[in-house]
């Protein structure tokens, strides 16, 4: 029997927690390096610097979160904010992701526990 690799990641555009379930690791969390200090430092230079270095900082905040992603089989994206959209468009744009089967699913904060719940629920 074949073991599928499966991973969830709650996110929004600060931090994503990355919970795997069989693997018995569920505290992963990768941050966004993008944060106010940084939007003030821009915002004081210009609006169109901020807005270019929040875009280079999400996608290295994406790119990190995809470098895990390409390990499992299947991940669940879930959470509040429009970033899951967002990372499961930046994944569905580059091919070495096209064999990953990927859920997009809307939901509210959640306590640690709740969380792992969810993502136990969703792939059983």
């Amino acid at each position: 029997m074949e073991t599928h690799k499966n991973l969830g990641i709650w996110m929004d555009h600060v931090a994503a927690d990355l919970i795997d379930i069989s693997s018995g690791t569920n505290d992963h969390i990768i941050v966004s390096d993008f944060t106010f200090e940084h939007k003030d430092e821009a915002l004081n230079k210009s609006e169109k610097i901020m807005h270019n270095k929040q875009r280079q900082m999400q996608e290295q905040y994406y790119k990190k979160i995809a470098d895990v992603v390409l390990k499992y089989q299947h991940i669940l994206l879930f959470g509040p904010t429009d970033a899951k959209i967002e990372l499961h468009n930046y994944l569905k744009s580059d091919v070495h992701f096209k064999d990953i089967k990927m859920d997009v699913k809307e939901t509210d904060k959640m306590t640690d526990p709740e969380k792992e719940a969810y993502v136990k629920n969703h792939f059983k």
